[in-house]
């Protein structure tokens, strides 16, 4: 069986599951807005384009003429992929998944409204004045987010009324694609956010993987750690929320679900239906499959027999600090001469503060002291640097 695959958004995440694609004799075509990107480097081949003028998005369609569309990235003109599901091309999950998971607003009203999961209070705005009114309503502190965007740009926990005009604009000014709008949202006071991995199959089961733990900042990752402490109610909860969102989106693939956890219970907050940044963590042999892994088997209709946690991990990112067009990674030798240690460069071809460069993954046995193995991650992180 050997499928056409179009990879839509080539970053970290789209690298690693070429790597898994490619493994299973699978053809992929990379595509993103900048030559060099990091899944180009290893894809059969690759396009550059601007994912959000449809016409250009139809063409490298037709060009190809692919079995399955991968959406990787939030910025694509993705009411497209209602018309390539009627040409007989998979779309993962789905058009439909696709559509309503990269607008926050879609998949607020779909999870809370529709679904009547547990989610934070929220509010939408297209107006600074209809924003400054959301704001009044849902209280200080609460969090500000564009309606579209990916790692965390634009998003920012408001606390003081003095800063609602930067909250706003930073919201609008990184919101990607076309949409100028903001959610508010109630801040939930949780003491863990979780990223729960599910796995939709075409002809099974759903399936869960362990709950992963991640930290961020600015919106965005910076560790994960599997497993993650979790009370078995708040676990059934969240696989319940996850299941009925799913399900409902429709489509086979690995979903990245986050949860806060609270001592009041579990909230649903977001979701990604594709593998997810916290769940490089995987990549540390915590599973017998990686995210990546389980993804290819999901969108090729491949058995999964069983998920199964093999040990205990944690990743730790590294970022650059400066904007420049050439650079070089340094520090990989003390960084792997920890044990139990491993490195993932993602070969970026340019640096930009805050840009993810890297990922320091560690393991150790299950049962292992999760806060050292974080610890140990970090460190590693820390070995590495962007100059």
């Amino acid at each position: 069986m050997n499928k056409k695959i179009l990879l839509l958004g080539s970053g970290e995440l789209g690298k690693e599951l070429v790597i898994a694609l490619k493994r299973m004799g699978q053809t992929v075509i990379a595509v993103d807005s900048y030559s060099g990107a990091p899944a180009m480097q290893v894809a059969d081949a690759f396009e550059v384009l601007d994912m959000l003028d449809g016409s250009e998005l139809d063409a490298v369609v037709e060009k190809w003429q692919p079995d399955l569309i991968v959406p990787e990235i939030e910025a694509i003109r993705t009411e497209r992929f209602y018309d390539y599901e009627a040409q007989a091309i998979q779309v993962v999950p789905s058009a439909r998944a696709a559509n309503f998971t990269m607008n926050r607003k879609l998949i607020r009203d779909l999870a809370s409204k529709e679904l009547g999961l547990r989610t934070a209070r929220y509010h939408y705005a297209t107006t600074y004045q209809a924003f400054e009114e959301a704001v009044h309503s849902i209280g200080l502190p609460c969090v500000v987010k564009p309606l579209m965007s990916s790692s965390g740009k634009g998003q920012s926990v408001l606390r003081d009324l003095a800063a609602m005009h930067e909250a706003w604009e930073y919201a609008v000014t990184n919101s990607r694609g076309d949409i100028r709008e903001v959610i508010i949202e109630e801040f939930i006071a949780f003491h863990t956010e979780i990223t729960l991995l599910t796995v939709t199959q075409k002809n099974a089961p759903t399936l869960f993987c362990p709950p992963i733990g991640h930290r961020q900042e600015r919106g965005d990752y910076q560790e994960s750690w599997q497993p993650v402490a979790i009370a078995e109610s708040d676990y059934i909860d969240a696989c319940q929320m996850a299941g009925k969102v799913t399900e409902a989106l429709t489509g086979a693939g690995l979903w990245g679900v986050e949860f806060f956890l609270t001592d009041n219970g579990v909230y649903f907050s977001e979701l990604s239906p594709r593998p997810h940044d916290t769940g490089m963590v995987t990549l540390a042999g915590t599973q017998n499959l990686s995210e990546f892994e389980l993804h290819a088997r999901a969108i090729l209709g491949l058995p999964i027999p069983e998920i199964k946690l093999e040990r205990a991990g944690a990743s730790a990112v590294v970022l650059a600090n400066k904007t420049a067009t050439s650079y070089s990674i340094e520090g990989l030798d003390a960084a792997l001469a920890q044990p139990r240690t491993d490195v993932r460069v993602f070969g970026k071809p340019s640096i930009r503060p805050y840009r993810r460069m890297a990922v320091a993954l560690v393991h150790d046995a299950i049962g292992s002291s999760i806060e050292r193995v974080r610890k140990e991650a970090i460190d590693v992180a820390s070995k590495i640097s962007v100059v």
